[in-house]
């Protein structure tokens, strides 16, 4: 089963779950910069990201 909204890439989902991130809310557990550097996350990835958790009113983890 696919959590991740349309248009995200198989580059960028098999880079999520390397990083353990299997649906949109466990992107409320990593920075943006830090989801930005994974490799397989490009700049439509991401921003389809946000929108899709900006959508849901989930937030990245503020950075330190």
């Amino acid at each position: 089963m696919n959590h991740w909204p349309e248009g995200v890439a198989r580059p960028a989902i098999r880079a999520l779950h390397t990083a353990e991130l299997y649906k949109l809310e466990d992107l409320q557990s990593i920075s943006a910069t830090k989801l930005q550097r994974l490799h397989g996350i490009g700049p439509k990835a991401f921003t389809t990201l946000k929108k899709a958790m900006d959508e849901q009113g989930y937030r990245f983890l503020e950075e330190a």
